[in-house]
């Protein structure tokens, strides 16, 4: 009974963080209140216009953008209200017979795009997880009906066979096969177990080939199947002869293979979509009550996580109203320098620590366990069959066992071979119509950011959530690391994050009644984030045309209120630089999170924005494209040494390359206009905006200059350069009286 008397977590509030980030809110939010009657105060101040005066237009413009930055800021600070840390403590959990079933859910679309042996990695990882195997269900949704993913789950089965009993005998912490092998650093000193390890590699290795050799027997096959096939479900079992079979249902954890149907004709709703199915599917074959979600390239790194999560999900005090426990998403391949900040260090380092002072971070898109009621609702077994029809859909059996609760189907482990009917029927593209998938249960339709949108949903019905940062990574994924992948990937990203911002559910309109005001704030940041265009196109563009037509925009360097300019941009940098040192990150960084939060601004930000406003007016479809998880040889060592690679469409490098040109022209002509007339003092301000502009630019210009492949085209350069020259005369012709 000594683990009921000890608490299975603790959660601890960081004071000093909350004095920093308190006296800062009141210093900075003081300074900023300044600046807005400074420039409020232009629209009542009569007097006459002269030549070197700004336009009602361009001070308009501006300070629209230094309002949009400071209600960003603002909403930004619930973040830092409360930051908290919490400790889990596995080893109190009650024996395995008292543990409660996890269903592991992972989604692949791409074999192409998405190497289907690192997606068996992480099937095989989940398989591994430090857990009862009994209790442990995994299911793979093939979005893409691919006959080699299901050849590589066949043979992932007989390659775990021999690899779960290894990592069990010598204790690994590394359980990722092709992590193991390649790195080496979880070493063992067991009998026999260099002689093992030698043997078990062998396996793998015949293991990849394999699937290799399968994806080029095969590599023939139409791609059209991807989006038109029927559905298939099948309960892995590799090779095996049935005594085998039966044996290994009794240490090896049930692999369930499924490919929903899609359909050119029925929306598939992306991978809220396919989730969707995996949760009818796994509630008809295993109905675990609590379910793991990781992408198919985030393997698990530490087997203890799924006990760590059951630490919060077991506690009598916060399990009736907790959802999910989220686990940060950290990457394994990235260099020192990380020049396209692809760690994301912001919302795992900094932002979800906050949100975990409140009522909890959103969901990541991967690495958290999800209580499967919560999809669902409390109320669901109180319910009458008609009402559970209309919003669960018609499959008595899905209901049956919605209300049953937790518990194995035998009937369908009795044909491995086959899916049954009403698994079939569960994955069919047209079961959803008429219910209230997407809408009211499961994981939310309407934006392609569906976890953002989902654990809005959940948060609003009054459920929490907890952040879990373990000292050891508990998964590890791989991050884009190449400028192309990244625009796509946070342009996708920005445009299901304005979706939601710009809809019915807008947390500002839909938020406030139903969860705290803090909170409501977080997800307005976040779905307004991509609003940053608008103020960063501002202060890239308006500033220089008024420099290069010698227009001071800014107080002149005598003024006190250049000093209040001056320490808001220094406080702002400063705090950033505090939060990223604290983190345990270096200067480096901050400055790499500066720059592409810059570039972002111009490019995937505004594009993004601009997707969601046509998608949510019905002008164009949503899209979804994975991330491509292929690494190009070249673009991998230029990443490595630290330098950027522009091969990407000319609609990203126009407006970034456009902007920086437009700096230097400026900065150029500012320069020699104030050599000549004078007038340093008035000018300074937005001399030294377009030089940091090409300090933080500054791989823009080395990428002009640059002769390799990955240089910025000279055909980019001339669009962005007629961009550029565009800007300044329709500017000028706007700004200047």
């Amino acid at each position: 009974m000594e683990h009921h008397s000890r608490p299975l977590n603790l959660c601890h509030v960081n004071p000093k963080s909350i004095i920093i980030n308190r006296a800062h809110m009141l210093v900075h939010g003081t300074a900023l209140l300044i600046l807005i009657r400074y420039r409020a105060s232009f629209f009542f101040t009569e007097g006459a216009s002269t030549p070197d005066q700004p336009t009602t237009l361009a001070w308009l413009l501006i300070f629209l953008g230094e309002l949009t930055l400071s209600l960003t800021w603002l909403l930004h600070r619930a973040f830092r209200w409360r930051p908290v840390s919490r400790d889990a403590f596995p080893e109190r959990l009650p024996g395995d017979g008292e543990l409660p079933a996890i269903d592991v859910l992972v989604c692949t679309a791409d074999p192409d795009k998405e190497p289907t042996v690192e997606v068996m990695n992480t099937v095989i990882t989940a398989m591994s997880l430090d857990y009862p195997p009994e209790k442990l269900h995994v299911y793979l949704s093939d979005d893409g009906g691919s006959p080699l993913t299901l050849c590589g789950m066949r043979e992932a089965y007989d390659f775990a066979r021999t690899w779960l009993p290894f990592c069990k005998r010598y204790g690994l912490k590394t359980r990722c096969p092709k992590a193991y092998f390649m790195d080496e650093a979880d070493v063992s000193t067991g009998e026999g177990y260099d002689y093992e390890k030698q043997e078990v590699k062998e396996k793998y290795e015949l293991f990849e080939a394999h699937i290799n050799g399968y994806r080029i027997r095969h590599q023939s096959e139409s791609r059209n199947a991807r989006l038109d096939h029927p559905s298939t479900i099948e309960v892995i079992h590799g090779s095996s002869s049935d005594e085998v079979v039966r044996a290994d249902q009794q240490q090896m954890p049930l692999l369930v293979y499924v490919s929903r149907e899609k359909r050119p004709s029925h929306s598939h709703n992306f991978k809220a979509g396919a989730l969707n199915v995996l949760l009818r599917v796994s509630g008809v074959v295993s109905n675990s009550p609590y379910v793991l979600v990781l992408d198919c390239d985030m393997y698990c790194n530490d087997p203890s996580s799924a006990r760590r999560a059951m630490c919060f999900h077991l506690d009598a005090k916060m399990s009736p109203s907790l959802s999910f426990v989220q686990f940060p998403q950290l990457v394994h391949n990235i260099s020192e320098n990380d020049i396209y900040d692809s760690k994301i260090r912001l919302p795992f380092g900094t932002l979800w620590f906050g949100m975990d002072g409140l009522q909890g971070p959103l969901l990541s898109g991967s690495g958290f366990y999800v209580k499967r009621e919560s999809f669902y609702g409390k109320s669901m077994q109180e319910a009458n069959l008609a009402d559970l029809k209309a919003i669960f859909g018609h499959s008595n059996e899905f209901i049956k066992h919605l209300q049953r609760g937790d518990k194995l189907n035998k009937n369908i482990l009795s044909d491995p071979r086959a899916a049954s009917t009403e698994t079939e029927l569960l994955a069919s593209c047209h079961y959803e119509n008429g219910t209230k998938w997407g809408q009211e249960v499961g994981f939310m339709y309407g934006s392609v950011a569906e976890d953002f949108f989902t654990s809005f949903a959940l948060h609003c019905k009054g459920w929490r959530s907890v952040y879990c940062f373990p000292p050891r990574p508990q998964f590890l994924g791989a991050s884009t690391t190449n400028l192309n992948d990244l625009m796509v990937q946070v342009t996708r990203w920005s445009s299901g994050l304005a979706q939601v911002g710009f809809s019915r559910f807008s947390p500002l309109i839909y938020a406030p009644w139903r969860m705290s005001i803090l909170q409501t704030m977080c997800y307005a940041e976040l779905a307004f984030l991509p609003l940053y265009c608008l103020p960063l196109c501002c202060f890239a563009t308006i500033p220089q045309i008024c420099l290069f037509n010698g227009i001071p925009i800014f107080p002149e360097v005598s003024s006190s209120l250049f000093l209040v300019y001056c320490f808001v941009f220094l406080s702002s940098l400063s705090k950033h630089l505090h939060e990223v040192v604290e983190s345990g990150h270096s200067v480096r960084t901050f400055i790499n999170e500066q720059r592409i939060w810059m570039i972002h601004s111009v490019t995937t930000y505004l594009y993004g924005s601009v997707n969601a406003v046509l998608t949510n007016t019905g002008v164009r479809g949503a899209s979804f494209l994975p991330t491509n998880k292929i690494a190009n040889d070249e673009q991998s060592e230029r990443y490595e040494k630290g330098v950027f690679d522009f091969q990407t469409s000319v609609v990203f490098l126009a407006p970034m390359v456009g902007l920086v040109i437009l700096s230097m022209a400026s900065f150029v002509g500012g320069i020699a206009r104030v050599l000549v007339s004078g007038g340093w003092d008035k000018l300074f301000a937005q001399i030294a905006l377009s030089f940091f502009i090409l300090v933080m630019g500054y791989p823009v210009i080395e990428g002009m200059a640059r002769t390799d492949t990955g240089r910025i085209p000279l055909s980019a350069a001339m669009w962005s350069a007629l961009l550029s020259s565009a800007l300044l005369l329709v500017g000028s012709a706007l700004l200047v009286h």
